[in-house]
């Protein structure tokens, strides 16, 4: 049975508190609108020295004698998925499909159905990892698939040659060939430009994937996951502000991570994944809803 989005009101629900430690902040002093304010005033920082560039990155810039100049970075975004709210509607992968004009056969967000090893069953979406040591930005021959000043991985259609390299190094399965151009039916209707950050305008012969809705996170909104999903199981973070939301409730990122054992998917295949999955271990629902 699909559950609700209403949860039960409690005392601690009805009196949220921010403190060191606590993943709830208050919703009188967070709400979504000064979350997406507070990561748009986020102060640029210098990485220093380039250590934390990709490996490949540095490789890259030595072995063709340029100077590395580490880039500013403005936000660092990850996504979490609520596992103990997914319940498998794939109303994200719906809400993707409407924002990029895909068909029903492209889906940038895959939602499984999973079977544990003691026999329960859960949903488990995936969409692009966002690597930060990502397989796909190794292995592409022009430089389609790149880098943003925010750290996600996007592709420029312009460069791609459809080699498919990416997708055989991609380990989740989450990029696809256009077999065919992906428009919508009048492109003068679209609010944004075609770019990297709005894979709404698939060209045939190259490759396509989730982008974070980086068009909308630019501009202060949520990713179209975010606010499709009816079950608030889907957060857009950023770890500069460590601030994560979605779209209802804002919540200190780094202690909700930690407070709910928060996992990466193959996090030890050294990909350093953008995404993280909270399973719950018997966690009280209520207190962070």
């Amino acid at each position: 049975m699909r559950r609700t989005r209403d949860r039960p009101t409690s005392a601690t629900n009805q009196n949220p508190v921010s403190e060191l430690g606590t993943c709830r902040v208050s919703d009188d002093d967070m709400t979504r609108r000064s979350f997406l304010k507070g990561v748009g005033k986020t102060a640029a920082k210098a990485v220093l020295g380039g250590a934390m560039l990709p490996p490949i990155v540095r490789f890259t810039a030595e072995a063709q004698g340029e100077p590395l100049r580490p880039p500013v970075i403005k936000h660092r975004w990850v996504m979490i998925f609520d596992l103990r709210l997914c319940d498998g509607c794939k109303d994200c992968t719906k809400a993707c499909r409407e924002m990029h004009f895909l068909p029903e056969e492209l889906e940038f967000i895959k939602v499984y159905e999973v079977e544990s090893h003691t026999g329960q069953t859960f949903f488990l979406p995936i969409a692009c990892m966002m690597c930060q040591n990502a397989p796909c930005y190794r292995v592409c021959p022009t430089k389609a698939t790149f880098y943003s000043e925010d750290g996600l991985v996007l592709i420029d259609q312009d460069k791609c040659i459809g080699c498919r390299a990416c997708i055989a190094a991609c380990p989740y399965d989450t990029r696809y060939f256009n077999f065919e151009a992906v428009e919508p039916v009048d492109p003068a209707d679209v609010p944004w430009a075609e770019s990297p950050e709005f894979p709404g305008f698939q060209k045939k012969g190259t490759v396509g994937k989730c982008a974070f809705c980086a068009h909308l996170l630019r501009n202060g909104e949520l990713p179209a996951c975010v606010t499709g999903c009816t079950m608030r199981a889907v957060y857009i973070g950023d770890w500069d502000k460590d601030l994560a939301t979605n779209g209802r409730e804002t919540v200190q990122l780094s202690a909700f991570l930690k407070d709910n054992d928060a996992f990466r998917f193959k996090e030890e295949l050294n990909t350093q994944p953008s995404v993280y999955y909270i399973a719950g271990h018997a966690q009280n629902l209520d207190y962070y809803y």
